[in-house]
C-alpha cells in the first residue's frame, strides 16, 4: 500500500495529518518512522504485521520528525536522548489518543507513534473472545474479595484492554478503586488514577505505599516491573485488597516461576495468588473471503491430541477483499485462564519440582493457549498457521511437524 506525496506542494503539517488519518482508517496500532541513509521509511502495523506505507525524502525528513515532536509535546532541540510524548487531538472529527517515542539511532531519530484504541475495553469483558469456561473463571476471580489477579503476555498482546475491561466490571459506587500506571492510558470515570513519575521519585513502589493509606478496595498496578513492587503488591493483596496487575510472562507456569524469581516469599505467593490470565493475539480471519480446506495428518494429530476431536476441514485466509487486508481483519485473543486452587497453593508453598507443579496447573480444567487457539481455528476465527506461529509446541509435536513436511517435500 505504498503512498506518494507531493512534498513540494503539500505542507509537512498536512502530510503528517494524512499519515495519521490513513493509519487510523486502516486500523493500525503503530506508525514507525525509520531513518535510513537516503530516506525516512514510514511503516504501519496492521493486525500485528508491519507494512511499508511511504518514503520521505531526506530533504523533508528533519521537518517531518520535528512536526511529530511538536504535536507530541517533546523537546525538538534534543535528538541525542530518547524521549516520550503524547498526542490527544481530533482529526476530521475522529478523536485520537496516541503515545509517541523517539530513539536516537546511528542514522537519525526513529519515531514510533502508538495509536491507542479502547473500543474493546469500552465494549466490556464479554466481548474479548473468552470461551464460556474462561469467562466464568474470571468472574469467580474478581468476586474474591482479596488476592492478586495477573494478566500476562508480551508487549502488545492486549493486557491493558483486559485489565481495563475488568476494572469497568468492578467499577461500582461502593468500591474505592485506585490505579498506579505509567502512563495512564485510558481515563476511567469514578476511578482514581495515578501517573508514575520516576523523575521526582513517584515510583510504583512509593505510590503503592501511599495507596494503602487511602482505604482502597481494589488496586490496579499497571505493571509489576521489579522485586519491590511485586512484594508490596502481594502483601497488599493479603491484607484485604483485590490487586490487579500485568506481567511480561508467557503462561501460568512461567508467571508463578517469575514471581518466585522476584523474591516473593513462597507462603505469601501461595496465600495471595487468585488467578492468572495469559494471552496472545492472533490475526482474525475475514469472514467474507476465508476458504475451507482439508486438514493434513499433522493438523489432525494436533486437534485430536489437544481437543479430542477429529477435524477434517479448517478455514484458511482468502485472497483479500474490500473488508480485509490479505484475508485477515482485526485480531482475536488466545487465552489461558488459571483459577488457583488449594493443590496449587500447597505446591507453591512446599517448593515442589517444576514438573509436578506443571502437572497440577494443567491437569484440571485449564485450557492451554494451544488448546484455546486450536478451538478458535476449529470455529473458523483464525488460521492454524497463526496459532503455530504464536505458540511454542512440545518437542514431540515439532518432530511430527518436521516429518510431515519432509513427506510433503519427498512427494513433490
Amino acid at each position: 500500500m505504498l503512498k506518494t506525496f507531493d512534498f513540494e506542494k503539500l505542507p509537512i503539517v498536512e502530510i503528517v495529518n494524512e499519515i495519521i488519518i490513513d493509519a487510523t482508517k486502516n486500523r493500525a496500532s503503530d506508525i514507525h518512522f525509520d531513518p535510513l541513509s537516503d530516506t525516512l521509511k514510514v511503516r504501519i502495523r496492521i493486525d500485528g504485521r508491519l507494512i511499508d506505507y511511504c518514503s520521505i525524502p531526506n530533504d523533508y525528513k528533519r521537518n517531518l520528525i520535528t512536526r511529530v515532536k511538536i504535536i507530541a509535546g517533546m523537546n525538538i532541540t534534543e535528538n541525542r536522548l530518547p524521549q516520550d510524548g503524547a498526542i490527544k487531538t481530533s482529526l476530521n472529527g475522529v478523536p485520537l489518543d496516541m503515545r509517541v517515542s523517539s530513539l536516537p539511532t546511528n542514522a537519525g531519530e526513529k519515531i514510533v507513534i502508538r495509536i491507542l484504541d479502547y473500543s474493546m475495553s469500552i465494549q466490556g469483558l464479554e466481548k474479548l473472545g473468552f470461551t464460556k469456561d474462561n469467562y466464568d473463571k474470571i468472574i469467580k476471580m474478581i468476586n474474591i474479595p482479596n488476592g492478586i489477579i495477573l494478566v500476562t503476555g508480551a508487549t502488545g498482546t492486549g493486557k491493558s484492554t483486559t485489565v481495563y475491561s475488568v476494572l469497568q466490571k468492578l467499577n461500582k459506587e461502593e468500591a474505592n478503586i485506585i490505579t498506579v500506571e505509567d502512563p495512564v492510558e485510558m481515563d476511567l470515570p469514578g476511578i482514581n488514577q495515578v501517573q508514575v513519575s520516576s523523575e521526582i521519585g513517584l515510583t510504583f513502589a512509593n505510590v503503592l505505599r501511599s495507596i494503602l493509606r487511602q482505604d482502597p478496595d481494589i488496586i490496579m498496578i499497571g505493571e509489576i516491573r521489579d522485586d519491590e513492587t511485586a512484594t508490596i503488591a502481594v502483601r497488599a493483596s493479603i491484607t484485604g485488597h483485590l490487586v490487579l496487575s500485568t506481567l511480561h510472562t508467557n503462561d501460568s507456569l512461567n508467571t508463578i516461576e517469575r514471581l518466585l524469581d522476584m523474591e516473593v516469599e513462597r507462603y505469601l505467593l501461595a496465600a495471595s495468588l487468585s488467578g492468572i490470565v495469559s494471552q496472545k493475539l492472533a490475526r482474525k480471519l475475514c469472514p467474507y473471503c476465508r476458504k475451507k480446506i482439508q486438514t493434513n495428518q499433522y493438523q489432525k494429530h494436533l486437534f485430536k491430541k489437544n481437543l479430542g476431536v477429529e477435524l477434517n476441514e479448517i478455514f484458511i485466509a482468502g485472497d483479500g477483499c474490500e473488508h480485509c487486508m490479505n484475508g485477515y481483519s482485526g485480531r482475536i485473543a488466545i487465552h489461558e485462564v488459571l483459577l488457583i486452587n488449594e493443590d496449587i497453593r500447597d505446591a507453591i508453598s512446599n517448593n515442589v519440582k517444576k514438573e509436578e507443579l506443571k502437572e497440577l496447573v494443567y491437569k484440571g480444567d485449564v485450557k492451554t493457549l494451544l488448546q484455546d487457539g486450536l478451538l478458535k481455528v476449529a470455529n473458523g476465527l483464525t488460521t492454524f498457521e497463526e496459532i503455530i506461529r504464536l505458540i511454542e509446541l512440545d518437542a514431540e509435536d515439532i518432530i511430527i511437524q518436521k516429518n510431515e513436511l519432509d513427506e510433503v517435500i519427498e512427494t513433490k
